[in-house]
């Protein structure tokens, strides 16, 4: 089944609790966390993440762009309490991936790791086991309303590919320029969990753009 996460790095910040109010057909909520070191930006810490938790009923998925994600995952995990379903992390970012892994699950939450447009799925080969989802990025990380890397379609499929020559149970999910356009491509590859912002933030009817691109699932193979 296709999931659908409305990255909340589109939503109006001066309008936060309606504009979440406006997704809620979602499957869950995607929390951009940045530190300005692993990219340019900073972006949701503690404090938002526990308010965000407070007043929808949508599971959150949080995506750790930081350096050593490990240090902060306690805080967050505090913050968000019950209403995080997943963790994901860089590989990237990650001196000791397996061990980041293991004190995800350690929380009792599902555990990601993200691979930028340049990193090669070979690097997560020996952590497949500690691993719920692997988000293949579609544009470079750190700034909402980028343009859809088409060269990272092929990517999907090499990581498909992975899963099942390890005959692991992992769910694909991609981030960055989703659409109505690009949805289609990245599901024929072998996507399941689809990251979209401004196509559904941006939209006059949210709640239709996100029963599209769920239907999507049905008009393609897999």
């Amino acid at each position: 089944m296709l999931k659908i996460a409305a990255s909340l790095l589109a939503a109006d910040f001066a309008c936060l609790k309606r504009d979440i109010g406006r997704v809620e057909k979602a499957d869950y909520l995607h929390v951009d966390v940045m530190d300005g070191l692993f990219v340019p930006n900073i972006s949701f810490g503690p404090p938002v993440i526990g308010a965000v938790a407070d007043i929808t009923p949508v599971p959150l998925h949080l995506h750790l762009m930081v350096w050593e994600p490990g240090r902060l995952l306690d805080v967050l995990y505090a913050a968000g309490g019950g209403q995080i379903d997943c963790i994901t992390v860089h590989a990237e970012a990650c001196t000791h991936l397996h061990r980041t892994l293991q004190e995800i699950k350690n929380l009792g939450v599902k555990a990601g790791v993200a691979l930028n447009p340049a990193t090669s799925t070979d690097g997560i080969r020996h952590v497949l086991g500690l691993v719920d989802r692997v988000l293949v990025m579609t544009v470079n990380p750190g700034f909402g309303g980028q343009q859809f890397l088409w060269e990272m379609v092929p990517k999907i499929r090499a990581t498909k590919e992975l899963m099942d020559s390890a005959g692991v149970e992992c769910e694909i999910g991609v981030d960055g320029g989703i659409d109505m356009v690009t949805a289609p491509e990245v599901v024929e590859a072998g996507a399941r969990f689809l990251v979209a912002g401004s196509a559904i933030f941006k939209a006059d009817r949210p709640e239709q753009v996100i029963a599209g691109l769920r239907g999507v699932n049905r008009e393609n193979r897999g």
